[in-house]
């Protein structure tokens, strides 16, 4: 058994593409569940969701980060994924992932994203980022993981002390921790259709800037106002 978590906050617009994207999988779909956690929407989000997801409920935790750790605690699988409410899954996300962790070394498992919204600008921000992506893990000096896209041995992950529950970098910060319970690995193959809304909306460099500054900040909003912020 494999579970996906879902964070979801007033994503009635995007999460039915998402939670589609999700049954249409090369997997069976009695050998993974569908989780979605609810950050207290107050659109149709988690009415959508029901009709797709195992279990839907209002996170307990606070902060993304919590509504991620909320969703695993509630799991069945021993091994967890994680993705964005706003995000397009391949068909072969989850049987990637299963075999991947055929490796009982691994724990964590990450991969590249890219743009759901066209334009040139959205694919050279996530080249970018992909490169830097592939760069740390090759040369072993970072991991750059993000929780759209990213996948735990549950029980490693519990070991490892779960999310942080600040407003950014949560999804960073727990690799710095799971790297000593075992082997992380990013996979070329495991893509995840990535909205760019946020960037256009507020500016990449912008959200970059505030981003980099929270994470630097170990989660501290007082300067800024991270989009995140809005989960309980």
């Amino acid at each position: 058994m494999i579970s996906v978590i879902i964070p979801t906050y007033n994503e009635e617009e995007n999460i039915a593409q998402c939670l589609v994207s999700l049954t249409h999988q090369t997997v069976p779909r009695n050998e993974y569940e569908i989780i979605v956690v609810d950050g207290g929407s107050k659109d149709a989000s988690c009415g959508i969701a029901e009709k797709y997801a195992d279990t839907v409920f209002t996170q307990t935790s606070k902060k993304v980060g919590g509504a991620r750790n909320d969703g695993i605690m509630a799991a069945k699988g021993e091994i967890v994924a994680t993705t964005d409410a706003d995000c397009i899954l391949p068909p072969d996300w989850i049987e990637i992932i299963r075999h991947d962790f055929e490796d009982k070394r691994l724990v964590q498992l990450y991969g590249p994203v890219y743009p759901i919204e066209e334009g040139i600008g959205n694919k050279f921000s996530l080249l970018l980022a992909n490169t830097f992506s592939r760069i740390g893990y090759y040369s072993q000096t970072f991991y750059y993981t993000l929780g759209c896209n990213t996948a735990f041995r549950k029980e490693a992950f519990l070991k490892a002390g779960m999310y942080r529950c600040i407003d950014a970098g949560d999804d960073l910060e727990i690799t710095l921790r799971m790297k000593d319970q075992g082997n992380v690995r990013f996979d070329g193959r495991l893509k995840v259709g990535f909205s760019m809304r946020r960037y256009e909306q507020y500016g990449t460099l912008k959200s970059l800037y505030e981003w980099i500054y929270i994470v630097a900040h170990g989660g501290d909003t007082k300067k800024y106002s991270y989009t995140r912020k809005k989960y309980k």
